[in-house]
C-alpha cells in the first residue's frame, strides 16, 4: 500500500511541513510513504483547461505520476484566514479523478492558536467534488502546532498533550489503512464492473 501526504503551505520550512514528516514516520502500516511539498513545485493556477498541466516548466506530471500509484492520501493544510490554502486548493482542482477517484483522505488541518475547524469545513464542502477523493469520517485539528510534533530530546520531555495529539494520528492512520483497503476493491469492481456510459458522470452533480 502507498501512501501520499500532501502539505499545502506556501511557506519554505513550515509547519505543514513539520506535521507531514511526522506523520510520514509514524505511517509504518503503508509500504511506501511519499511526502509532495507544494511550494516546492512550480505549478500553474488552474485555468479549466488541462493543457496547463503539461506546460513548459510544469511539475504536474511528476506530481500525477504519484497520485495515480498511491492507494491513499493525507491533505494538510495550514488555516490561512479561516481557510485552506491557495496552492491546495488549486491542486486539488488539477487532480483529475482517473488519477484520484475512491481513494481515501485524511484531512488534517493545522493552525498555531486554537481555531482550525474552517479549513476542514471548507474542504470537505467542495475539495472531493470532481476529483472524487473519499475524505473519512475522522480527521486531525493541530491547535497550537508549535507546541507540538517537535523532535524530542533527553532535555525536553514530550508533554501530554503532545503524547495525547501522537496517539490520535495513529489511530487515524488505522483507520484510513483500512479504508485504503476497503476503496481498492472499489476501485476494481469500477473497472471490472463499470455501469453503462458512466464516463458522463465524471463531474459529480
Amino acid at each position: 500500500m502507498k501512501l501520499v501526504i500532501v502539505s499545502g503551505s506556501q511557506r519554505q520550512h513550515s509547519e505543514s511541513a513539520k506535521v507531514a514528516a511526522y506523520i510520514a514516520s509514524a505511517a509504518s502500516q503503508y509500504k511506501t510513504v511519499q511526502h509532495i511539498e507544494l511550494c516546492k513545485y512550480q505549478l500553474p493556477f488552474w485555468n479549466g483547461d488541462d493543457e496547463s498541466k503539461s506546460a513548459p516548466g510544469c511539475d504536474w506530471p511528476l506530481i500525477s505520476e504519484a497520485l495515480v500509484k498511491a492507494d491513499a492520501f493525507v491533505l494538510i493544510t495550514p488555516e490561512w484566514e479561516g481557510m485552506a490554502t491557495p496552492i491546495l486548493k488549486n491542486f486539488l482542482m488539477m487532480c483529475a479523478h482517473d488519477d484520484t477517484a475512491h481513494k481515501p483522505t485524511l484531512l488534517v488541518s493545522v493552525v498555531s492558536g486554537i481555531s482550525g475547524g474552517y479549513p476542514i469545513a471548507e474542504l470537505r464542502m467542495n475539495g472531493c467534488k470532481n476529483n472524487k477523493l473519499v475524505a473519512i469520517p475522522d480527521h486531525l485539528i493541530i491547535r497550537n502546532v508549535g507546541d507540538v510534533l517537535n523532535a524530542s530530546t533527553d532535555d525536553v520531555p514530550v508533554s501530554e498533550r503532545d503524547q495525547s495529539i501522537q496517539h490520535r494520528i495513529g489511530y487515524s492512520l488505522h483507520i484510513l489503512h483500512q479504508y485504503s483497503h476497503a476503496l481498492g476493491q472499489v476501485r476494481q469492481l469500477q473497472q471490472q464492473q463499470p455501469y453503462a456510459q458512466q464516463d458522463k458522470y465524471s463531474n459529480a452533480m
